[in-house]
């Protein structure tokens, strides 16, 4: 564990985010898979922390429910009234202390709509607090262009930080600094509560900032440092919807050339977007226009795309999926499936098998070798192997009330055209003709022939469609056939 364990973090996530202009909470909105603060959140987890404290505010409910879904560890307190930063970190350590928890040592504080913010950052944050012996320890960040920002002003001697002065107030040459506050800080935490104590709210906004305790401890003889962020794009927050699109297409890039570095090929990496979740192995290949989401997971050599969505699913070594979406599903080694293929929750295939062109299947197991290759419906049904599907099958599995379930035996060959009407069960070997609606069981080894007899009606069209092109087409093939007799 590491040795500069804080004993809190503190996350803020009480403001209401009106600039997304959406019902749902700002910080619930999502990139790459999780939530705003369930990015937070996870990046603050790395810190092992004695205690996490999440404040809550605006839609309260709706979010301590998705922390406690997200995290169950997770502590949350209320800021009933949105009265400032430091008025809400005072919230976070009410909770602890009414909870009987007496801080000792650092309490790290972030914002909960900073999605970009890894936990190495948190990490080196927590050691220059703790090897420059500061009060508060500010995370800051150089930036191209500074506009907007607080600036991190220093002392050229020392480098301990003097001042976070907001741009509105800064002088022309403080407007030049490019070391902007982050909003993200690590604090003593006894000097931390005492100094919450003393702030005031004789500002414009009538809140307490968070910011107005680095002057309280500075005053009272304390150092207040500066650890700068490595990348200064892991601090942005995100306040509205084009902030939120591009946070997404940063977070992307960091996982998909981390994917890169560890052997994974990406042919066109701006059309390709994945979630946090998604785990690789070596070697495999992920073609352009493919969205890989939730705990999708591919094997080494497995190949994925062009233009597919995989949710939830496992590729399995040397699988092969293309243009095809699939949600809850398991695709063996050396399976193919499209294009053009639809594979709903429950879907498993085994060891080469295939679901090939228009193929649909839903909690359907599919043994090794099997084969449903095209234009069909497989739903509720066990196959075992070496089995083939023929074309334009459909697994009849509801009768308005109720699902049932269909069982294929291995080294069966079904027709083309056949309606399986569940529950039924074709036996190992059997055989089923084109064309046939199969309503009964099927004993292993034998040919099922559910269809009516053919039967000609010879001279139909010259009678009902005289005159037509079919009936002259038909009198010319009539004739030609009697001058070759």
């Amino acid at each position: 564990m590491s040795a500069n364990r804080p004993a809190a973090v503190v996350v803020l996530a009480a403001g209401e985010g009106t600039r997304m202009k959406s019902t749902t909470p700002k910080v619930l909105h999502a990139l790459c898979g999780r939530s705003l603060v369930g990015h937070v959140v996870a990046a603050s987890r790395e810190l092992s922390p004695e205690h996490l404290v999440v404040v809550v505010g605006h839609a309260r409910e709706q979010v301590s429910a998705h922390l406690a879904e997200i995290d169950a560890e997770v502590r949350t307190a209320v800021q009933h009234e949105q009265n400032g930063t430091g008025h809400a970190v005072r919230m976070g350590l009410e909770e602890l202390s009414d909870s009987g928890v007496a801080l000792d040592g650092t309490v790290i504080v972030v914002c909960g709509d900073t999605p970009l913010l890894t936990g190495e950052t948190l990490q080196r944050l927590a050691a220059a607090h703790a090897d420059d012996g500061n009060a508060v320890t500010v995370l800051s960040a150089e930036v191209p262009d500074a506009t907007g920002y607080g600036r991190i002003v220093r002392d050229d001697a020392t480098g301990a930080v003097t001042a976070i002065v907001e741009h509105k107030d800064a002088t022309a040459t403080q407007r030049a600094i490019r070391e902007i506050n982050s909003g993200v800080f690590a604090f003593d935490a006894q000097l931390l509560t005492d100094a919450l104590g003393k702030v005031r709210t004789d500002n414009s906004q009538g809140e307490e900032y968070l910011t107005d305790v680095l002057g309280i401890l500075r005053e009272a003889g304390h150092r207040v440092g500066a650890c700068v962020a490595a990348d200064h794009r892991e601090i942005v927050g995100i306040n509205n919807r084009v902030q939120l699109a591009e946070a997404n297409r940063l977070l992307n890039d960091r996982l998909l050339e981390r994917a890169m570095l560890s052997g994974v090929t990406v042919v066109d990496p701006a059309t390709t977007w994945v979630d946090v979740t998604v785990t690789f192995e070596p070697d495999s290949l992920v073609h352009p226009g493919t969205q890989l989401l939730g705990a999708t997971h591919l094997a080494t050599r497995a190949e994925v795309g062009p233009n597919s969505r995989l949710t939830d699913t496992a590729v399995g070594q040397g699988a092969v999926v293309a243009f095809t979406v699939a949600e809850g599903a398991e695709i063996g080694a050396g399976a193919s499936v499209g294009p053009y293929a639809y594979l709903r929750p429950g879907s498993r295939l085994g060891a080469k098998a295939k679901a090939g062109t228009y193929v649909e299947m839903k909690n359907a197991t599919i043994g090794e070798g099997t084969k449903v290759p095209h234009l069909s419906y497989v739903g509720d049904a066990t196959i075992g192997e070496h089995t083939n599907i023929g074309a334009a099958s459909v697994f009849v599995n509801y009768d308005g009330v109720n699902k049932h379930h269909t069982t294929i035996g291995s080294h069966c060959r079904t027709g083309a055209d056949n309606m399986l009407v569940a529950p039924v069960t074709i036996g190992d070997g059997a055989y089923t003709a084109a064309g046939s609606v199969i309503t009964k069981d099927v004993p292993p080894g034998s040919l099922a022939v559910a269809r009516g007899q053919q039967r000609n009606i010879e001279g139909w069209v010259a009678r009902k469609r005289p005159g037509s092109a079919a009936a002259r087409a038909a009198e010319a093939a009539r004739r030609e056939d009697e001058g070759q007799q």
